[in-house]
């Protein structure tokens, strides 16, 4: 397997083969034999989770729980064929997002109104259903027990309202999606990670992410583990970098006139602008080409959003 991350913790991450290496992990915590596996990635995800399980000597039977931080589709999208191929799983999500896990026409439709629909046929495929007798709606507070392990959802909006954060009572680690941002390895510089905050095109709500990430934070983990890309530790270091760096885009953001194609160019460059200016400063010593690669995609996605969050707002 081309990235396989053990922390010696019963928690082991592995590449989930979303679009370029490096870029999704899917975590699996493993408890007395029994498995649960948080996020999905997209279809080419299931050979790896299967091959991960092959690797520790489970079969697809030994796999009790699929918990979804939320139903991004780089989050999700792998879940319904997950499902299929482990007979005892029990799929754990936001009781916002169940429905659309059982019934995910909507899901895509939304999806390829932001990606196109040959994106979303290239990369996603067929989003399979999930039988919802299968899901298990996690409201705030709601215990997964895994072989006695406690993994605790809270409910934490601001990327999404359909979005959880899991804390692992026996790791002290808090499996984040995408609620504590973004931090790529290829950024690392002497082990030091680079992190930057995701804003989704539609649900992105800057005060309910700030209280959050405060949240997160408050519970003081040893860990988080974020889906892009895997474990951070220095975590209070780690969560003020998030902020302050939250707060600069919505500076950027309040600081546009306008509406229409230039003024989202006009953000997206500026965005660029910072993001590069923040990993130099970071001591990143990639060419601006190859950072940007990196990051195309994010920084499209989190102009859509800012973008989204500043006209609803002004209506």
């Amino acid at each position: 397997m081309s990235d396989w991350r053990d922390y010696g913790n019963g928690i082991i991450a592995f590449d989930a083969g979303y679009v370029r290496p490096l870029l999704a992990a899917i975590h699996m915590v493993v408890e007395g034999g029994r498995v649960a596996f948080v996020d999905t990635g997209s279809r080419e995800a299931l050979p790896r989770a299967l091959a991960a399980l092959q690797r520790l000597g489970l079969s697809p039977a030994a796999v009790d729980y699929v918990i979804l931080t939320h139903i991004h589709l780089d989050h999700a999208g792998g879940a319904g064929s997950m499902m299929a191929a482990f007979p005892n799983a029990r799929l754990v999500v936001h009781p916002r997002g169940a429905r659309h896990m059982a019934e995910p026409s909507k899901l895509v439709a939304g999806v390829t109104a932001v990606y196109g629909a040959e994106y979303v046929a290239r990369v996603y495929g067929e989003i399979v259903p999930i039988p919802a007798e299968r899901i298990v709606e996690a409201a705030e507070g709601h215990v997964v027990d895994l072989a006695g392990r406690r993994l605790r959802c809270l409910d934490t909006p601001g990327h999404a309202r359909h979005h959880i954060c899991i804390a692992d009572a026996a790791s002290g680690g808090i499996f984040t999606g995408d609620m504590f941002g973004l931090s790529y390895r290829e950024l690392d510089v002497d082990g030091r990670p680079f992190i930057f905050p995701t804003t989704t095109p539609t649900q992105f709500e800057p005060e309910e992410m700030r209280a959050s990430v405060r949240r997160l934070l408050d519970l003081q983990p040893a860990a988080v583990y974020l889906t892009h890309y895997s474990q951070l530790t220095d975590v209070p270091q780690r969560g003020a970098e998030l902020l302050r760096r939250l707060d600069a885009l919505l500076a950027l953001t309040e600081a546009e006139t306008g509406s229409g194609e230039a003024r989202h160019a006009r953000l997206k460059q500026a965005m660029t602008d910072y993001l590069l200016a923040e990993a130099r400063a970071h001591g990143c010593t990639l060419d601006d080409a190859a950072v940007l690669d990196i990051w195309a995609t994010d920084i499209e996605l989190n102009t859509q959003g800012l973008l989204t969050w500043r006209d609803t707002r002004a209506t």
